[in-house]
C-alpha cells in the first residue's frame, strides 16, 4: 500500500487533531503501510503509539496489539476511542479481565471487519480459540509493544514473549513494528532474531530527555525526605516506585497520615480497585499513586513531575523507563532514586537458587546500576552510552553530578592494596570482612582467621569501613574484582585486577560520596529519623550528650545493653524532636508503646527541663507522623503464637514468606508486645547456637543490626536463626 504525505497528514489531523509528526513519526509509518517491518527504539514520551495507531486506522484489516498489561490496553484502547467517534469497536482488548459477553461483543467486531486495533496480551495470544478467531480475519500488521519483555537481557522478561513469533507463522504472516523505550545494542539484536527479523529498518531516536533531572540520594531518613520533596513539589503529580507489594502499601498509607494525597498499585491488588486507583490518578483525584513497577506502561499522562524510586531498579533498562515517565509533555521532571548497598545485597539474595544462567544476566544488569548510582560523572553520559548513544557535553547541568560535583582522589594505592589482601588468603571472603581487616575492626570471625596479625589488618585505620567498602565497590564495578553470589557473594580477583595490580595506573575515585546500608524502617513500623538533609547531623549535640549518658546510666543499673533501652537513631530523634509526651516518644524511630512506657519518663523529663531552661522552640512543624500498626495479620500472629502454632504454617495461612512474617513478628515486638517463641526456636535452633546468640546479644553487640550479627558471629550462623533468638531475647530483656 502506498500514500502519500499529504494524504498522512490529512489523517493525523482527522485522527488525532495534530498538524505535525514528531521525530521519525512518518518515516516509521510510511515504512510498515508499504509492507516492510520495522524496530523503532524511542523514549518514553516520544510517540511509539501513534506509530502503529495511525497506520492500522488506514490500512485495510486489523493490526494486532501484542502488549504486556491489562492496564495498558484499557488505557490505549480508551484513547483511540476517545480520539474517535461513532463506533466503540474501532479498537478493543482481548484478555483475561473480559467476561463470555464481552468476548462475544469483541469477535463479532473482529469478524464484521469494525475493529482496526486488536490488543492482546502474549499469553491470550497463544490460545488456540484466538489463534483460530485470528485466522479468520485479514491481519494489517503485528506489533510488538514493550518488545524488550522479548530477551533475557531485557528488564522485564517474560517468556511467553518468546513465542510470538511461533503464533505469527501460524495465524498469518503481515509486517511486523516492535517497539520499546528501553534496549542496549544486546537486547536489540536478541529482540531481532528471536522475531526473525534481522532485516527490519531500525528507527532509533535519541535517548536523551534534557528535561529530566537525575539524583541519586543516600537511603538515610528516607520518610522524613519523602514528605519533604513531596510538599516541596505541591499539587503535582508524583510516581513512587517500591519493590514489594508490602512497601507500596506502607508508603500509600504513611503518605495519607501525612496529609498527601495518595494511592497503591500493584499486581496483588484485585483489577477493579487497581483500575480505579490509576484512573483517580490520571483524572487528578489524587497527586501521588505508590506502584510496583507493574504501573506506568503505556499510561498517558503527559504531566507528571516526579517519579521517586524509594528501592533501587534492578535495572538501568527499568531505572530508564519508570523515570521518562516523568515530564513526558517536555517541561520539568525531577527523577528522585533512594539507594543503599543493602538494596543491592536484598536483590542479589534473591538470585540465588535461580539457574546459573539467569544469575549471571541479573549479576551483570546489577551491577551496571551499581555503577550508576555510585558514579561521579554525569548521569545522563552513563546513561545515554549504556544505551550506545554518545553524549558529547561534559557537563548538562542538569543532574545532581553536574550541579554539585563530588571531589574526588587517585584510588589506584587503594585498589592495590585490596587486590594484594585477596590474594594474600587462602579463602575468599566478603566484602564486608575485607573491610573491617583493611579498616582495623577486630571481631570474633575475623580473630578466628588471625586476620588481626595480617599485615594488612589497620593498613589506614582513619579511613574507616565504608571507605574501602567504596573502594571495593569501584572495583566490582570495574570487574578488577568478581562476586560469587552462589557463594555467599564471596569476592575474588579477576585477571583485569590481576592485570591492574601488576601496571597500576590513575584511578579516580569519588572522595565523599559514601553510602549508608540504609535505614531500617523495613524491619520497623516509625518513621526513620529527622536529620534534616541527607548525611548531615541536624540534632542538638548538647542534648543528644545529656540523652547518651542517662542511657548509660539506666542500662547500667538495669544491666542491659545500652542499645536494649534506645538505640542511637531513637535518641538522635529525641534531639531533634524534642519530645516531651508519650505520644511524641512514639513519633522517634525504634519506639514502640512497650518502650516508652518501660524507658521514656526519665528521657521525658529531662528533655522537658531542657526544652524549659533553654527556651527551646521545638519544630512542631517537621513532626512526621508514623503509621500505627493495624496489620490486618498482628491479632492472628499473636493469637496463633500463643496457641504455639509452627510459624512456617502461620506463613502459609497468610500467605507470607516466612522472612514477611519475620518483618511482621518485629514489627509487634518493637511495638512492645511481648510473645513468647520458645516453642517454635527450639526446633528449628540447636541450644549451643541459640546460647551464642542470645550471649552476642546481651554482651557483645553495640546494636540490634543483623548484619553487625552476621559479621560478628561468623558464616555457620543464618539469619533466620538470629533473627529468632533477637526476638527471644527484646521479649526477655527489653520488653
Amino acid at each position: 500500500m502506498k500514500i502519500s504525505s499529504e494524504e498522512l497528514h490529512s489523517n493525523l489531523k482527522k485522527f488525532f487533531g495534530f498538524d505535525s509528526f514528531k521525530g521519525d513519526q512518518e518515516k516509521i509509518i510510511t515504512h510498515l503501510i508499504e509492507g516492510n517491518n520495522c524496530f523503532v527504539l524511542m523514549p518514553t514520551g516520544g510517540g511509539k503509539s501513534l506509530c502503529y495507531q495511525l497506520p492500522a486506522l488506514v490500512m485495510p484489516g486489523t493490526a494486532i496489539v501484542v502488549s504486556p498489561l491489562i492496564a495498558l490496553m484499557k488505557n490505549q484502547v480508551d484513547a483511540i476511542r476517545g480520539f474517535i467517534s461513532g463506533t466503540q469497536g474501532i479498537a478493543n482488548f482481548l484478555n483475561s479481565s473480559l467476561n463470555r459477553t464481552q468476548i462475544q461483543s469483541v469477535k463479532e467486531d473482529l469478524l464484521n471487519g469494525v475493529t482496526k486495533l486488536l490488543y492482546v496480551a502474549p499469553e491470550s495470544l497463544t490460545k488456540e480459540e484466538n489463534i483460530a478467531l485470528l485466522k479468520q480475519i485479514h491481519i494489517s500488521f503485528y506489533a510488538i509493544d514493550e518488545a524488550h519483555c522479548i530477551s533475557e537481557w531485557g528488564h522485564d522478561f517474560r517468556p511467553e514473549y518468546r513465542n510470538i513469533r511461533q503464533v505469527v507463522e501460524e495465524i498469518g504472516r503481515a509486517p511486523i513494528i516492535t517497539l520499546t523505550a528501553t534496549a542496549t545494542p544486546k537486547v536489540q539484536s536478541d529482540i531481532q532474531k528471536n522475531l526473525c527479523m534481522t532485516d527490519a529498518k531500525v528507527f532509533k531516536s535519541s535517548f536523551n530527555r534534557p528535561n529530566l533531572y537525575y539524583e541519586i540520594r543516600d537511603k538515610s531518613n528516607i520518610k522524613k525526605e519523602l514528605i519533604h520533596f513531596i510538599r516541596a513539589n505541591s499539587g503535582k503529580s508524583g510516581i513512587i516506585y517500591c519493590l514489594s507489594r508490602k512497601k507500596v502499601e506502607e508508603i500509600a498509607e504513611f503518605l495519607n497520615i501525612n496529609g498527601i494525597k495518595a494511592l497503591p498499585y500493584h499486581a496483588g491488588m484485585d483489577a477493579a480497585t487497581r483500575s480505579k486507583n490509576q484512573d483517580k490518578f490520571l483524572m487528578e483525584e489524587i497527586d501521588v499513586i505508590v506502584a510496583t513497577i507493574a504501573f506506568g506502561m503505556g499510561i498517558d499522562k503527559p504531566d507528571v513531575r516526579f517519579v521517586i524510586h524509594y528501592d533501587i531498579p534492578k535495572s538501568l533498562e527499568g531505572y530508564y523507563q519508570e523515570t521518562g515517565r516523568a515530564g513526558r509533555d517536555g517541561r520539568e521532571g525531577k527523577c528522585l532514586t533512594f539507594y543503599s548497598y543493602k538494596d543491592i545485597q536484598k536483590l542479589e539474595k534473591f538470585m540465588q537458587g535461580k539457574p546459573v544462567s539467569e544469575q549471571e544476566i541479573g549479576k551483570q544488569l546489577l551491577l551496571e546500576t551499581v555503577a550508576y548510582a555510585e558514579s561521579n560523572r554525569c548521569r545522563r553520559k552513563v546513561l545515554l552510552n549504556y544505551f550506545g548513544e554518545e553524549y558529547t557535553e561534559d557537563n548538562c547541568g542538569n543532574c545532581d553530578n553536574c550541579l554539585h560535583p563530588k571531589k574526588m582522589f587517585d584510588g589506584q594505592q587503594q585498589m592495590c592494596t585490596v587486590i594484594e589482601l585477596i590474594e594474600s588468603m587462602k579463602e575468599n571472603f566478603k566484602a564486608e570482612h575485607l573491610a573491617n581487616i583493611l579498616a582495623g575492626e577486630s571481631n570474633s570471625i575475623i580473630k578466628s582467621y588471625n586476620h588481626h596479625e595480617s599485615e594488612f589488618f589497620g593498613i589506614d585505620k582513619e579511613k574507616g569501613n565504608k571507605f574501602w567498602l567504596a573502594v571495593i565497590r569501584q572495583g566490582l564495578i570495574l570487574h578488577f574484582l568478581e562476586k560469587d553470589i552462589e557463594q555467599y557473594g564471596l569476592i575474588y580477583v579477576t585477571e583485569l585486577g590481576r592485570e591492574f595490580n601488576r601496571n597500576p595506573y590513575p584511578l579516580m575515585i569519588t572522595e565523599d560520596r559514601t553510602f549508608t546500608n540504609g535505614d531500617d524502617d523495613d524491619d520497623d513500623d516509625v518513621i526513620a529519623n529527622a536529620k534534616g538533609n541527607v548525611g548531615g547531623g541536624g540534632g542538638d549535640m548538647n542534648l543528644l550528650s545529656m540523652l547518651k549518658s542517662l542511657r548509660k546510666d539506666i542500662a547500667k543499673r538495669l544491666s542491659l545493653p545500652t542499645w536494649v533501652i534506645f538505640t542511637d537513631p531513637s535518641l538522635e530523634d529525641m534531639s531533634i524532636l524534642y519530645p516531651i509526651t508519650f505520644d511524641e516518644l512514639k513519633g522517634c524511630q525504634g519506639v514502640g508503646e512497650g518502650k516508652a512506657l518501660k524507658y521514656g519518663k526519665e528521657f521525658l523529663e529531662l528533655i522537658a527541663k531542657y526544652v524549659e531552661e533553654n527556651e527551646i522552640q521545638r519544630p512542631n512543624d517537621i513532626i512526621v507522623k508514623s503509621v500505627a500498626n493495624k496489620s490486618a495479620n498482628k491479632i492472628f500472629i499473636i493469637q496463633s503464637i500463643d496457641r504455639k502454632v509452627p510459624l512456617d504454617e502461620i506463613a502459609e495461612r497468610k500467605n507470607l514468606d516466612f522472612f514477611d512474617l519475620l518483618d511482621e513478628i518485629e514489627t509487634i515486638v518493637n511495638s512492645g508486645t511481648k510473645i513468647n517463641l520458645d516453642y517454635y526456636i527450639k526446633q528449628v535452633v540447636d541450644e549451643d547456637t541459640i546460647d551464642d546468640i542470645f550471649d552476642y546479644f546481651k554482651n557483645e553487640a553495640e546494636s540490634d543490626s543483623i548484619q553487625d550479627a552476621l559479621d560478628e558471629l561468623g558464616r555457620e550462623f543464618e539469619e533466620e536463626e538470629i533473627r529468632l533468638v533477637r526476638l527471644k531475647f527484646i521479649c526477655e530483656v527489653a520488653n
